[in-house]
């Protein structure tokens, strides 16, 4: 593909260099002896050159002929001297910018061809030196059109490598809304379905019980509720009217919990220091000299770990039919450790869903591991986090 130089409108140039080699003729001739006086022949060469730029963007292939043969028209009828060479020397420019290298070359080596051939036929000494001059001026000016080329590349490669930076975070950014929504939507439908499948029964079997089941489903359609409205505000690029709090490890409690009133039997076990887990807490004035060495847990770990347990609990609940299950957070050296183990069915040979694969996408991004490994019976879903990304490492 061909890189043209934009530069000024092609209106622009066709009208200024019309006016300038017109009236520069003009008033050249009025001050010189000319062998043959303007006429209109002359001043349809003089406008030719300049027509034959408004061609620079659409067919720029046939600038270079017609003003050569302009030029070389009026030189050789004898009309009076002036710069008609200016639409000669752009459309040599323009030539060379367009990607017409052969050309700009072509037409550059008969305009000094020509220079030479005149000044021999002068037989001026001075001449001669006139016409080294010409010479290397042709080249000149295929060497500009050459950098205005090079120029035209090196701003569109910019221009795109710009634009699919920015094509790849908004990737980026739809893909980490799709991860959020799914976990939202799937874990908060899932704790509604467990809740009124157990509301039903209560209400033909234990209608006195069936008050806290509904209060359940009222609170996970709350949460879930804001949340969801928290995503809508950011993609209306809108504050949210009622912002549910972060995901972070202080939250997972409740995922537990919503758990247990569907009907899973599970147990917690959180070996994470609380003051590692909460940015207000840190800070040598609070935590002491002896652990100010400690590294928190960031907030990019700890939401990844919160959607990990809320994504592996709902698939425990709608997937393995398992009674029970152990949530595991500990930190090892300078991870953190999130580990699901159930006693249900495992994946039974099933395919990864959208599920399985946001957690890899967000383990991934913090340069972390995910296994999942099969248990007598059940599934253990294991996320290792580094606490410290290495640098350069992808940040949700």
């Amino acid at each position: 593909m061909q890189r043209r130089f934009q530069g000024p409108p092609t209106s622009f140039i066709v009208i200024a260099v019309a006016l300038i080699q017109v009236l520069g003729t003009v008033f050249s001739a009025s001050h010189q002896v000319a062998l043959r006086p303007l006429d209109p022949l002359a001043f349809m060469l003089l406008l030719a050159g300049p027509v034959a730029l408004a061609f620079r963007t659409r067919k720029p292939a046939v600038m270079l002929p017609i003003t050569l043969a302009a030029t070389f028209s009026y030189v050789l009828l004898g009309y009076a001297w002036g710069p008609i060479v200016l639409s000669l020397a752009l459309s040599i420019i323009l030539t060379a910018a367009a990607g017409l290298r052969w050309q700009a070359w072509l037409g550059a080596g008969i305009c000094a061809a020509a220079v030479v051939l005149m000044a021999v036929l002068a037989g001026d000494e001075t001449g001669l030196v006139r016409a080294s001059a010409g010479v290397a001026w042709a080249a000149i000016l295929v060497l500009i059109g050459e950098g205005f080329r090079r120029r035209g590349e090196r701003m569109a490669e910019y221009r795109r490598r710009r634009e699919a930076a920015k094509q790849a975070e908004r990737d980026e950014y739809r893909l980490t809304l799709a991860r959020d929504i799914h976990d939202v939507v799937a874990h908060s439908l899932s704790m509604i379905n467990v809740q009124a499948s157990v509301a039903l029964h209560l209400g033909t079997n234990d209608p006195e019980k069936l008050r806290p089941a509904l209060e359940a489903i009222k609170a996970a359609s709350k949460e879930s509720l804001a949340e969801v409205r928290q995503l809508l505000g950011v993609l209306r690029d809108d504050a949210p009217l009622s912002p549910a709090p972060p995901p972070s490890l202080g939250r997972i409690p409740e995922l537990v919990e919503d758990a247990r009133r569907g009907g899973l039997q599970v147990r917690f076990e959180n070996s994470v220091d609380p003051e590692r887990a909460d940015p207000e807490r840190v800070g040598p004035e609070r935590v002491g000299p002896e652990r100010a060495g400690l590294e928190r847990v960031g907030t990019a770990q700890q939401e990844a770990a919160y959607r990990i347990v809320q994504e592996g609990l709902s698939n425990v609940r709608r997937h393995s039919g398992a009674a029970s299950a152990v949530v595991l957070l500990e930190l090892a050296g300078d991870e953190l450790r999130v580990r699901i183990d159930d006693d249900g069915g495992g994946l039974r040979g099933a395919p990864a869903g959208n599920g399985l694969r946001g957690m890899h996408e967000r383990v991934q991004a913090l340069g972390g591991t995910l296994g999942l490994t099969s248990l007598e019976p059940g599934l253990r879903v294991e996320a290792n986090l580094p606490l410290n990304p290495k640098k350069g490492e992808r940040q949700p």
